[in-house]
């Protein structure tokens, strides 16, 4: 049976994707389109005629033609739930689609904020300008500008202790600290790994401040950053506390902390070009994690060669 000639066979299929499967309207007329694809790209063979060489040179059809692999991974996922369904009912020798492979998908890169937007993040309060700034206040301004300026995980930035803690009877070892004499933070990473990474003067300066209001850890610990009631501040309170400080202070895009080690791997490697050093402050045990940002590097120059170069459009 042709395949635009068999509206009976696809309708029958997506009734059943309703009716049996329980799937929602708004896939289901997904599912159709997809279906309606595949019979244009077959002009009229015969469905049980369809062949894996077919279904490759459609794949790639779609692909030339700029879809991403997203996108015909989903499409070869529909029509190999339709091989499957009607394989039940004609005869067929093979499903066509099962060895049918979407190509790669490309390599998404971290999202990183502009210097201009990143320092306008860090360095805006958000509270009137007349308003004395408050004791949580001060503590996000110290570790929004400590996640921008020493490129920290989040994690790593909570596990931080105020100075460094000698192992005594029932009290462990700090394993990450800040040295406020030499302006620098020790951290210990992931895989236990580790280093020292330098704090900039203003992130110095937001945790001198903060450190004048800090009270003493109510949970008996020596954190570094305190919580409202006292104890030492979790991961997800800080990512809730810096995505409402980037809604109140009009941050173009959605913030999490991550993106500030990001847009700090991506800004010092754009003013340094030392990819080496970049590897080291954050912590990455293998350089291939870190060349990530050379991407990111050449899509900023990109971005300023379009802007400024008259022979670029």
């Amino acid at each position: 049976m042709a395949a635009d000639a068999a509206p009976d066979r696809t309708a029958a299929w997506l009734l059943h994707l309703a009716t049996q499967r329980k799937l929602s309207a708004h896939t289901v007329s997904a599912y159709g389109r997809d279906i309606a694809e595949l019979a244009r790209l077959a002009e009229g063979t015969d469905w049980t005629a369809i062949s894996v060489g077919d279904i490759r040179r459609f794949a790639a059809k779609l692909h030339a033609s700029g879809q991403d692999g997203r996108t015909i991974a989903r499409k070869l996922s529909a029509w190999r739930g339709f091989f499957d369904w009607l394989a039940d009912r004609v005869p067929l020798a093979t499903n066509p689609v099962e060895s049918v492979r979407a190509p790669k998908r490309a390599k998404s890169l971290p999202k990183a904020l502009s210097v201009d937007d990143a320092v306008q993040l860090v360095a805006t309060p958000a509270r009137k300008a007349a308003a004395a700034p408050t004791p949580a206040e001060l503590c996000n301004t110290a570790m929004f500008e400590l996640l921008y300026s020493s490129g920290l995980r989040v994690s790593e930035l909570c596990s931080l202790d105020l100075h460094y803690v000698k192992a005594e009877a029932g009290r462990s070892a700090s394993l990450s600290w800040l040295e406020r004499d030499n302006g620098e933070v020790v951290v210990t990473g992931k895989g236990n790994k580790m280093r020292r990474v330098p704090v900039g003067a203003a992130a110095m300066a937001a945790i001198a401040a903060w450190l004048q209001v800090r009270g003493a850890p109510k949970d008996g610990s020596n954190a570094l950053f305190l919580s409202e009631r006292g104890s030492r501040i979790a991961p997800r309170v800080v990512q809730t506390r810096l995505k409402a400080h980037a809604l109140a202070t009009g941050a173009p895009m959605h913030v999490h902390p991550h993106m500030l080690r990001h847009s700090f791997a991506s800004h010092v490697l754009q003013s340094s070009g030392d990819l080496r050093a970049v590897q080291e402050m954050l912590g990455h045990t293998s350089i291939t994690s870190t060349q990530v940002y050379t991407a990111l590097d050449f899509q900023h120059l990109a971005q300023v060669y379009d802007k400024a170069h008259p022979r670029a459009k």
